[in-house]
């Protein structure tokens, strides 16, 4: 016959009866193996042999330890004493105060999508350089308690970051207001802030190895008691007209009296959702073709000197022939730019890192050797 003993949530056992004579109730605590053997080392307790039994007989596949009367109290009371020694840990790092960061126009400003560190993509809001940035801190103290300060203030950050150097970031822009003095806040309270006209000349950007990104910073100063601080980014994205000169680009290339191609785009600039639209032409043909590809190339290069690091990617990749053409044939080119997830060129910005896009040919032989 077995009946339930009354133990706590979350610890599952039955009270078994012995025959009358070696009378010895036991309870049969079920749970991960490991856990079970390290419960028994910490009270000191024989682990598994001929007066402990243990199996791995349970419901739901778990393993079973059977313990003495005696030693269930014992591990109920180390039991209690984890739990309560857990939440005494967790709550020392939880913050003395909630800080949320909303913008003013939240609800009508239009969204872009950020990609986080971990890979992760979020909408965020948009500005363009110029732009007020205006909104409101709140700060709500954790129930029960009162946070001193010695100071509350909002920064705004234009920041640079290189990957082989992370954390470090490089701030070429940076505003700060303050928001309140030095006291104590008991209650939740709202601080509005505003930045004028921001001049953001540079575009966010999230790349192989460095990123650019603008975020707002709110810091309760704390001193000795450790700083509370709250990140809120957003994406700055900066609109040029149309160039009032955009020359074609044609040029001429080839192999020594084997091959000899012209080709030709017409415009040497193009909007982020352009079409590309070209010609090739073949003058000499004297080797065996077998497919031509179009590639779209982003090379992104930082740092300066010995230290710079070039990385090359392929975005996209365009099949313009196959089979084998012929003297004289000339090749449509029709190339959509808006399904590529492309960002405008950037030259040199803030001496850190460049990003520019090229149209690479790619020739392919009967024997598979590549030219391009």
């Amino acid at each position: 016959m077995k009946r339930k003993s009354k133990v706590d949530p979350g610890v599952e056992g039955l009270i078994q009866n012995t025959p009358r004579k070696s009378y010895r109730p036991q309870f049969m605590c079920y749970g991960p193996w490991p856990d079970a053997l390290m419960i028994r080392r910490r009270m000191g307790l024989k682990l598994p042999d001929s007066d402990f039994h243990a199996t791995r007989q349970s419901v739901h596949n778990l393993p079973r330890l059977t313990f003495s009367l005696s030693e269930f109290r014992a591990l109920r009371v180390e039991i209690e004493l984890i739990v309560i020694s857990m939440n005494y840990i967790l709550g020392a790092f939880k913050p003395a105060c909630n800080i949320s960061i909303t913008f003013a126009d939240a609800k009508t400003r239009k969204q872009a999508p950020l990609k986080k560190e971990n890979g992760q993509t979020i909408l965020v809001p948009l500005f363009q350089s110029q732009e007020n940035i205006a909104g409101k801190i709140c700060l709500e103290p954790s129930q029960g308690k009162k946070v001193e300060h010695n100071g509350i203030k909002i920064e705004l950050l234009g920041q640079i970051e290189m990957y082989f150097d992370r954390g470090n970031f490089y701030d070429f822009t940076s505003l700060v207001r303050e928001l309140d003095v030095p006291g104590e806040v008991y209650e939740k309270k709202t601080y509005p802030f505003e930045f004028s006209t921001v001049e953001m000349m540079y575009e966010t950007y999230n790349g192989a190895n460095v990123r650019l990104r603008y975020v707002l910073k709110v810091t309760i100063n704390r001193g000795y008691a450790g700083s509370i601080v709250e990140y809120q980014d957003f994406v700055v994205h900066n609109y040029t007209p149309a160039p009032d000169i955009n020359n074609s680009i044609k040029m001429e290339v080839g192999i020594e009296d084997c091959l000899h191609i012209e080709f030709e785009y017409n415009k040497s600039k193009y909007d982020l959702k352009d079409v590309i639209i070209g010609k090739i032409y073949f003058l000499l043909v004297r080797i065996k073709l077998k497919n031509m590809d179009l590639e779209i190339r982003r090379r992104e290069s930082t740092g300066s000197g010995a230290n710079t690091h070039v990385e090359t990617e392929t975005l996209a990749k365009f099949e313009l022939m196959d089979g084998a053409p012929v003297r004289g044939e000339s090749i449509p080119i029709r190339l959509f730019l808006s399904p590529y997830e492309l960002t405008p060129t950037h030259r040199n910005i803030n001496n850190k890192f460049s990003v520019k896009y090229y149209l690479n040919l790619v020739l392919v032989d009967e024997e598979d050797r590549r030219c391009g």
